[in-house]
């Protein structure tokens, strides 16, 4: 077996803080809160915990996603132990916050007889490219932080033959939610389980049409989402019959060169980074007109015209909109040659999918 040592920028411990003294003040404020959080965690018996999530890659490489952090468990033989390992559990979406990461700890992850040690950042999370040969198909990667059990994460390396992936946001596209919206934003992620959330009419038949016709197609979740939110976020995709797929979700709150991260920053800068690693696949692109998803799927489209099937947004109804503070317009596409499709639902994007001949 070998070990191979990886940090990407990301990944060191203590990256150097930049901006003005008030930043830099903000993050010995920020730090000093999370370390009174791990001791506090720590006094309430807290366990630490590392977490799995699916990723992807080549034949050469993979993308393998964890995080690292301090969480309560339910009592041994309790009806919340039974639960949570009958995947039964009925969670209040704040329970996912009360965990507290764990900064900057090395992290093993073994996949292929190759072991690479790496450094989560500051949010606990890890985030890293591993290179590995691998065949196409299903692998598991193992992630171990000293002091957690082991966790295994799948991992789907895309054949070099495949010319067709599928690219989804979340939030209003996938499922009916209320992010956008301050008030209802806070009950949706705190308060409500993923049972009290409902998927987009259509969606789910759309995605698995989809991948019976393009059984080779890797799917990918994007979402301005915070990590926290990654195992409801799963659970629902799984319980409402949606392809299983990558996670890639974004943290809140400081980073080292700026004071809040951005969601659309995150979904440009994941775009850009599939169509570097697939130079010869072609994504098929699905977000809502609520948001940003048309500015930055437009942008993409014009940048990269050749690697993109088509675009299908999501309209919101009338009353969602109107929660939403309004909508996105739906542009003058006719300057590429990308097809845009606008739907309110998974039914009538299949139908101009069809006519598209992709499905």
């Amino acid at each position: 077996m070998k070990m191979a040592s990886q940090d990407s920028p990301q990944e060191r411990p203590d990256p150097k803080i930049s901006g003005s003294q008030a930043f830099r003040l903000a993050h010995l404020v920020s730090d000093t809160v999370n370390h009174l959080r791990l001791k506090l965690a720590r006094r309430w018996k807290f366990s630490p915990q590392t977490i799995a999530y699916q990723g992807y890659g080549s034949t050469e490489w993979v993308r393998v996603l964890g995080r690292v952090v301090l969480t309560s468990k339910p009592a041994p033989g309790s009806r919340a132990e039974r639960a949570a390992q009958n995947g039964n559990q009925n969670i209040r979406g704040w329970r996912a916050f009360t965990s507290v990461p764990i900064q900057f700890v090395e992290v093993d992850i073994e996949i292929g007889g190759v072991t690479t040690r790496v450094h989560a950042d500051r949010g606990g999370l890890v985030d890293t490219v591993v290179p590995v040969s691998l065949a196409p198909g299903w692998h598991t990667a193992v992630l171990r932080a000293a002091g957690t059990e082991a966790a295994e994460a799948k991992i789907y390396v895309i054949s070099p033959d495949t010319r067709l992936g599928i690219v989804s946001d979340i939030d209003d596209t996938i499922m009916v939610t209320a992010l956008p919206r301050p008030f209802l934003a806070l009950w949706n992620t705190f308060v409500l389980n993923e049972r009290a959330r409902m998927a987009t009419p259509g969606m789910a038949v759309l995605m698995d049409r989809l991948l019976v016709e393009h059984p080779e197609a890797p799917v990918i979740y994007l979402s301005t989402g915070p990590w926290n939110a990654a195992p409801t976020l799963a659970r629902f995709i799984t319980r409402n019959m949606y392809p299983t797929g990558t996670l890639l979700l974004t943290d809140w709150g400081l980073t080292h060169d700026r004071w809040f991260r951005s969601g659309q920053d995150h979904k440009r800068r994941n775009l850009e980074l599939l169509a570097q690693e697939f130079p010869n696949m072609r994504w098929l692109l699905f977000g809502d007109n609520g948001q940003h998803d048309e500015a930055i799927y437009s942008q993409f489209a014009r940048d990269h015209g050749d690697r993109v099937a088509a675009i299908g947004i999501r309209q919101l109804s009338t009353g969602e909109a109107v929660l939403a503070g309004g909508h996105s317009e739906t542009g003058d596409h006719t300057d590429t040659s990308v097809p845009w499709i606008y739907s309110p639902d998974g039914a009538g994007m299949a139908s101009r999918l069809e006519e598209l001949e992709l499905l």
